[in-house]
């Protein structure tokens, strides 16, 4: 990872200072995602500081899956998270691990708190459970079964564990305090019991550890030295730490939380993600309007992009409100800028006629892939006597400032000749069906400023332009917080224009375009080729983002 000094990262200081004083030998850090959903831009941020840390100090990342809730798992999920990690650049170290992997030592573990008289299976209800807890103001009462002896804890834990009992009859609790200020110290649940079938470990278990009982007994087997997490588990440290300082563990790691990334115009609660793809708001987790990693790649962001992305933005501790998605945009077209090959595709044909020029007319054009690359291929363009230009480059009547085609008027075609309207072809219903122009053909290569016109323009030969679906993408939702309000739907704030479809033509270069190609459509923004609907008999492309930069002007007035 590049290091800047344009965005804070404390914890990236914290770790230096500890390397400099000598107190790890190296760092190892860990992703730990839960497989029930699809990583999106947050998860991004996360992935980008554990392993982008681990990464430039010589240490490793794991990549451990926190899958302890079997019924909202899917292999599905563990295979995208998977392949969205490598797709950002990162390997983690070793194998691919689980909590699962450990479920026999937590076991033990709790075994061992209830021997020790730090944890008792408790016969309330879940809403018991939750009344006798208490509230931030009110301290919560023992459960009457708070003071069960040891051997009778340790008994029912077994048959919990072979699925005696059903849902919900018993849990099993830490005995910690129950008038503590912190109400996650209020006998917090360690297993519950779920009769349900698990990805990794089949029926053996019918108890299940809470997440706040596994992750930091596993990151204390895995040897992680930085636990770093969002700060919705600032107060959940205190337990961290409890569970570690009352069990044998190999190792005592370090939670650290940061503020995590909060984007305008965009949800990343995974629970409403999951209801917009199960109830066909969208196509699906990878659908390109989804702030999922898999939908971010399918609209054309590219890793570096979200990796640079990530080192804007920061790392704090103070929750700094929300992150204008110009931002993310700004970073998507800056990498784009540098490295998409140009192509010209018209999106609202609107077919020309070039009166002079002869009806087996065909000249072809050699043009730079990119205007500063040199190691791009040059595209050939094929000039005709019909073209096709975009039909918001025309106005039969136009304002003063109108600097494209209209009637009487001189654009030049881009790489090729200055043209004039002579004549503007109608339909019975009045709509401009075509237009008939003329064309300077002592205009072609010479000095635009020894024949200034002011308005150029993108164009495809109609003879041998490619026809191209184009899936013109928006935010997904219309207001910068579309769940503000608890108590609004934000599904009333859906933008009905997040997804229009055109068919338009491009030049013939983008015949060859492979599926994830991404491209500058000159004069019309940056587009990616799908990666599963395009294919050269109906090549589809997706409009990644814009040529208009507002986050680079945020940035210069700033």
């Amino acid at each position: 990872m590049t290091e800047t000094t344009s965005a804070p990262n404390f914890i990236r200081n914290q770790i230096r200072e500890e390397l400099e004083a000598g107190r790890h030998d190296k760092i190892v850090t860990r992703f730990p995602p839960h497989p029930n959903g699809f990583l999106h831009i947050g998860h991004a941020k996360s992935i980008c500081l554990n392993f982008g840390l681990a990464e430039q100090f010589g240490g490793d990342c794991n990549l451990r899956f926190d899958d302890t809730n079997p019924e909202k798992e899917e292999q599905a999920y563990i295979d995208a998270i998977k392949e969205d990690v490598n797709w950002l650049g990162f390997e983690w170290a070793g194998e691919v691990r689980f909590a699962s992997d450990y479920f026999d030592q937590l076991y033990a573990w709790a075994q061992h708190l209830v021997r020790d008289g730090k944890a008792y299976v408790d016969d309330l209800s879940p809403d018991e459970i939750r009344e006798y807890r208490g509230t931030l103001t009110e301290p919560g009462r023992p459960s009457p079964y708070r003071e069960r002896g040891v051997e009778e804890n340790l008994d029912l834990l077994e048959r919990m564990r072979v699925g005696e009992f059903a849902e919900g009859e018993k849990v099993l609790r830490a005995k910690i305090d129950m008038a503590s200020p912190n109400i996650n110290l209020r006998d917090p649940i360690l297993y519950r019991i779920r009769h349900a079938s698990h990805h990794q470990t089949g029926d053996k278990w019918k108890i299940y550890p809470s997440y706040d009982f596994t992750h930091g007994q596993s990151d204390a087997l895995e040897g992680v030295t930085h636990s770093l997490c969002s700060l919705e588990f600032e107060d959940h440290r205190p337990l961290y730490d409890w569970f570690l300082e009352n069990l044998p563990v190999p190792s005592r790691p370090r939670q650290i939380e940061f503020a995590r990334l909060n984007l305008n115009y965009t949800l990343t609660s995974k629970r409403k993600l999951k209801l917009l793809v199960d109830q066909g708001y969208v196509d699906g987790w990878d659908d390109p309007r989804l702030p999922t990693i898999s939908g971010m790649r399918r609209r054309g962001y590219t890793p570096a992009s979200i990796r640079k992305f990530c080192e804007m933005i920061g790392v704090t501790r103070a929750d700094g409100g929300l992150v204008d998605i110009a931002m993310l945009y700004h970073a998507i077209r800056s990498d784009l800028e540098d490295n998409a090959p140009r192509a010209m595709c018209v999106l609202k044909p609107l077919k020309v006629v070039l009166a002079n020029v002869p009806e087996d007319h065909e000249e072809v054009y050699e043009v730079a892939g990119h205007p500063a690359r040199d190691d791009m291929p040059v595209r050939r363009v094929p000039f005709t006597r019909e073209i096709y230009i975009d039909r918001d480059d025309f106005m039969e009547d136009p304002p003063k400032k109108f600097f494209r085609l209209a009637p009487g008027k001189e654009v030049r075609l881009r790489n090729s000749y200055v043209i004039r309207c002579d004549e503007v072809i109608k339909d019975d219903e009045g709509e401009v069906t075509e237009l008939r122009c003329s064309v300077d053909f002592d205009t072609l290569g010479k000095n635009p400023e020894d024949r200034k016109v002011k308005g150029v323009l993108h164009w495809v030969s109609a003879t041998h332009g490619v026809p191209l679906e184009v899936r013109l993408y928006d935010n997904l939702f219309q207001v910068e917080q579309p769940d503000k309000d608890r108590d609004a739907d934000f599904l009333e704030h859906l933008n009905p224009e997040s997804l229009v479809t055109v068919q338009g033509f491009g030049e013939p270069s983008l015949a060859a375009a492979e599926p994830e190609s991404r491209y500058q459509f000159e004069r019309v923004g940056y587009f990616c080729a799908d990666r599963y609907a395009s294919r050269p008999d109906h090549l589809v492309f997706n409009r990644t983002v814009g040529l208009k930069d507002s986050w680079a002007k945020i940035k210069k007035k700033g």
